[in-house]
């Protein structure tokens, strides 16, 4: 092997096969195959690529679920890896490629890319825990797509139907659902009449103290239409159906919840990162998730943290524009809403955080400017109380450097 010499592979990643482009030094093409998404067919590349003269780096275009046999089996032969992110992928296409897109050439550009570039996030292996709180997270995120789009499917139908009981209730919560899982029309309610509506609702074990507010309502809408639209009786059998899928969504996406909450509380660092005002089990999760557990380890400061979070202004100057900054573009938008969210409750309680939100809005800040000042002094925070191993407490001790655990004014 010539000293120093060193080869780059670069890897579009694919759910039924990858592609596999290898480039020398000189942007060369070494090498470039259909790869399965499969152990032998990996182990088989990365044996392939060792037979090629140079010192190889691999990088890959996804490090989501989809990638982890891939990822797992790389790091599993001792292979150095490292991310190159889909846009930057799209950006440099148009600099290597021109127009077109194939698995061939986005092989090709991710390996010119990681050939030209320093500075690629390593690629890691995952933490066990960390890697369960993605597929739960994942799993009810589709989910919680699903139920939106079902509540919209429903209050569509119903308002073709009986647009009065439409607007009297809404329909996210289960009572509403109940309600119309088995009477939806206005001849049904009138049939069942308050008495009827009542025993619906107790025997499907709604609150009793909101089941009388709720059948004089649906019993004073019915009353205000006496007519059948066409094709009720099968949008009403529609929606009762709808109804009670909303009903199972909903108590899966409840127990998922529960789920989340039990494993991220597991890991190490849970009572740091809870004890962060407006930072609860979900977002706490979200964190672990968008930092892989490894805070102190891949961010060696608060500021690439926030950085990465998109909570730190770029420079935008040209000609005699010096020292503009602008609105980062880049960033992990997950990461960003964390922190967005952990702030926006954190002013809802009596705190240093609504302290700080509110010195800043006196200031002359907009809402959502000093939001995001926030966000970004929340991200100093947790990031101190991952480093001190400490839980948030509102006054503790001052040290150098960056904030101690509470210390957001």
């Amino acid at each position: 092997m010539t000293v120093n010499q060193r080869i780059w592979a670069g890897i579009d990643v694919g759910k039924v096969s990858h592609h596999l482009c290898v480039v020398d030094a000189e942007g060369r093409v070494c090498s470039s195959r259909k790869v399965a998404n499969d152990q032998l067919a990996v182990e088989a590349a990365i044996d392939h690529v060792r037979g090629i003269d140079g010192e190889v780096l691999w990088a890959i275009d996804l490090v989501s679920p989809l990638a982890a046999l891939l990822i797992t089996v790389l790091l599993r032969a001792g292979e150095s890896v490292v991310y190159v992110p889909g846009h930057t992928v799209a950006t440099m296409t148009g600099v290597f490629r021109g127009e077109g897109k194939t698995d061939v050439k986005d092989a090709r550009v991710i390996a010119d890319t990681a050939r030209m570039c320093m500075d690629l996030q390593p690629v890691t292996a995952p933490d066990v825990l960390v890697a369960e709180l993605t597929q739960l997270s994942n799993y009810r995120g589709n989910l919680s797509n699903e139920w939106v789009r079902g509540l919209n499917q429903l209050r569509a139908m119903l308002s073709s139907i009986f647009p009065a009981l439409e607007s009297a209730f809404d329909y996210a919560t289960r009572a509403a659902l109940i309600l119309v899982s088995g009477l939806c029309t206005p001849s049904e309610v009138r049939a069942a009449g308050v008495e009827g509506v009542r025993a619906h609702l107790l025997e499907n074990r709604v609150r009793r103290t909101m089941i009388e507010k709720m059948a004089g309502t649906a019993c004073s809408a019915a009353g205000t239409q006496n007519v059948a639209v066409p094709g009720e009786a099968t949008t009403a059998s529609l929606i009762k159906r709808l109804a009670a899928k909303l009903l199972d969504l909903d108590r899966e996406i409840k127990d998922l919840g529960k789920q989340i909450t039990a494993r991220f509380r597991a890991h190490a660092q849970a009572p740091m990162i809870e004890s962060l005002p407006g930072m609860g089990p979900n977002l706490g999760a979200e964190f672990l998730i968008n930092t892989g557990g490894q805070v102190l380890t891949e961010f060696a400061t608060p500021a690439r943290l926030a950085s990465y979070a998109g909570l730190v202004p770029v420079p935008h100057d040209s000609g005699r524009v010096v020292g503009s900054l602008r609105r980062p573009r880049r960033y992990n938008r997950r990461m960003r809403r964390v922190f967005f969210m952990a702030a926006f409750v954190s002013i809802s309680i009596e705190g240093p955080s609504r302290t700080f939100y509110q010195r800043k809005r006196a200031e002359g800040h907009r809402h959502t400017r000093a939001l995001l000042a926030l966000a970004r002094r929340l991200v100093d925070v947790l990031w101190a109380l991952l480093r001190d191993n400490r839980i948030f407490e509102t006054k503790p001790p001052r040290v150098d450097g960056a904030p101690r655990a509470g210390d957001v004014q």
